[in-house]
C-alpha cells in the first residue's frame, strides 16, 4: 500500500475553490483542485459581457493577492477572469481540469493509509484541541468518483462548485411550444442579436435588471421586465460610500433594525417607482435577504424605468403559441424572452445521499462548520450575503483551512508568526504582479 499522503481535494476552480486551495497550501496542507471545465473561472467566463462586480475591488480580493488598481473600483467580468488566472499561477496551485466529480462518499475504514499525514477525522464544531496525527490517520477520509472511471482518495474535501451552477428555468405551461426565442440568462451575452426586437426579461433580480438595461441601451426596440415580487433597489454607491460597506456593517444587527434603516435610506436615495409599475416592497430589506433575495443594486434600472426604456409588467403565467400570458391576464408577443430566473446549486448528485443538504438543495453546514455524519467535508460559496460573495469566500477560505489543519493534525508552517497582510486569509503579502 502506498504511503504517499492523500491530498485534500477542492472541487471547483472558481473564486471559492481557488481561495480555499491557496489558504490550505499556506498552512502546509496539500490541496488539489478538480475542475470539470478546461479553465479556471469557467462560470465567470460564461457571464454576459456587461457584468461587473457589484462589490468594490478592495473588498473583493482573495487571500494573499490584491486586485490591481487599474481594474477600477467595479471590476469587469474579463478582469475577474484575468485575476483568477493570475491567482492560480501566483499561488502555484495544483489544478486538474476536464475532470468532473460525480459522487462523493465516505471511504471504507481500511482505505486509510499508514502514513499519519494521510488524514481524515471526526471534527467537533468548536473544538480547539488539535487532533493527534494518529487520530487523524485513523479516519478513512473520502472517495471521489469522477469522469473516466477515476476514483480519487481524499483526506478531506472542499466543495466549491458555485452558487450559480445549474440554470433554473420554470416549467411554465406552454413553454415547449412557444414560437419565439426563449433562453436562460446564462446564454445571454450582449444586446447585439436583439437590436430592433421586442424583448421580455423575466426576473427582477440583479441579473434581470442589468440585462434589461443592457438591452434598452443596446438597441432593442422594446424592453419589458416581468416582476413577480417587487425588489428592494439600492444605490451601488452613495457619495462614494459603497452599499457593500453598509452590508458589512449591518449584517450582524437585528433584522427589524436593518429593515427600518433600509426603509429610511430608500426614501431618500431611490425614487418611488410605483407609478411605473414597480412599487416599494412591503417586506423589509433584511427580511427579504434572510429569505434569499438580495437587493438590486442600481446600475441604470431606475433611470431606464422612469424614462420608459424598461417597462415593468406582471409575472409570467404561461405561454400560448407566440404569446406570453402574464399573471394579470394580459398577453404580449415578444420576439424573445430572457429568463433571469436563477440557478440551482446542483449538489444532489455528488452529495445528496449524505444527508448534508436542506430541502432546497443547499448545504446544511457551510464554511468551517461540518456535520457529524460528514467529517472533513466542507462547502464554500453557497450563500449570497449582502456583505459580498467574494469577501465572504475569502474569509471562509482561511477558516476552512484552519479547521482542516486541526482536523488533519497538521501544524501550520511558521505557527505563532502571522503577518497582517491587510486582506482576509493566509497572511501572504497582497502583492500585485498584474500591475
Amino acid at each position: 500500500m502506498s504511503t504517499e499522503p492523500r491530498p485534500v481535494y477542492v472541487i471547483g476552480a472558481g473564486p471559492g475553490g481557488l481561495a480555499a486551495a491557496a489558504a490550505l497550501r499556506a498552512r502546509g496542507v496539500r490541496a488539489v483542485v478538480v475542475e470539470k471545465a478546461d479553465e479556471v473561472g469557467a462560470s465567470w467566463r460564461g457571464h454576459y459581457d456587461r457584468l461587473h462586480l457589484h462589490t468594490t475591488r478592495r473588498l473583493s480580493a482573495l487571500p494573499g493577492l490584491a486586485m490591481p488598481r487599474r481594474f477600477g473600483r467595479w471590476v469587469s467580468r474579463d478582469d475577474v477572469v484575468r485575476y483568477l488566472e493570475k491567482y492560480a499561477d501566483f499561488h502555484e496551485l495544483e489544478i486538474v481540469t476536464g475532470v468532473e466529480v460525480t459522487r462523493i462518499e465516505r471511504a471504507a475504514p481500511e482505505a486509510a493509509g499508514p502514513d499519519p499525514a494521510a488524514a481524515g477525522g471526526k471534527p467537533a464544531r468548536r473544538r480547539r484541541v488539535r487532533r493527534s496525527r494518529a487520530a487523524a490517520a485513523a479516519d478513512p477520509g473520502w472517495l471521489l468518483h469522477a469522469t473516466g472511471g477515476r476514483v480519487l482518495a481524499a483526506r478531506a474535501v472542499v466543495v466549491a462548485t458555485g452558487f450559480n451552477h445549474t440554470p433554473a428555468l420554470p416549467d411554465w405551461p406552454g413553454r415547449e411550444a412557444y414560437a419565439g426565442r426563449l433562453l436562460h440568462a446564462r446564454d445571454y451575452r450582449n444586446p447585439g442579436p436583439y437590436a430592433g426586437q421586442d424583448v421580455l426579461v423575466v426576473g427582477a433580480g440583479n441579473t434581470g435588471a442589468e440585462i434589461a438595461v443592457d438591452l434598452a441601451e443596446g438597441g432593442a426596440a422594446r424592453v419589458r421586465l416581468a416582476v413577480r415580487t417587487a425588489p428592494h433597489i439600492v444605490r451601488r454607491s452613495t457619495a462614494g460610500w459603497p452599499a457593500q460597506r453598509t452590508g458589512i456593517l449591518v449584517r450582524r444587527l437585528p433584522v427589524g433594525v436593518v429593515d427600518r434603516l433600509g426603509r429610511a435610506v430608500a426614501r431618500v436615495s431611490v425614487p418611488d417607482l410605483s407609478a411605473y409599475g414597480l412599487p416599494r416592497p412591503s417586506t423589509g430589506l433584511y427580511s427579504r435577504v434572510r429569505e434569499g433575495a438580495i437587493p438590486v443594486q442600481d446600475v441604470g434600472l431606475v433611470d431606464a424605468v422612469r424614462a420608459g426604456r424598461v417597462e415593468p409588467v406582471a409575472a409570467v403565467a404561461s405561454f400560448d403559441g407566440g404569446e406570453v400570458v402574464l399573471a394579470d391576464g394580459s398577453r404580449i408577443a415578444p420576439d424573445a424572452v430572457v429568463a433571469a430566473t436563477g440557478y440551482r446549486r446542483g449538489l444532489e448528485g455528488p452529495v445528496g445521499h449524505l444527508g448534508v443538504l436542506d430541502g432546497r438543495g443547499r448545504p446544511l453546514a457551510h464554511g468551517p462548520r461540518t456535520l457529524r455524519q460528514a467529517p472533513g467535508l466542507h462547502f464554500t460559496g453557497y450563500t449570497n450575503p449582502i456583505s459580498g460573495m467574494f469577501r465572504e469566500m475569502a474569509l471562509d477560505a482561511d477558516r476552512i483551512a484552519a479547521a482542516l489543519s486541526r482536523h488533519l493534525g497538521i501544524r501550520p508552517p511558521g505557527k505563532g508568526r502571522r503577518e497582517d497582510a491587510g486582506l482576509p486569509g493566509t497572511g501572504l503579502p497582497p502583492v500585485d504582479p498584474l500591475a
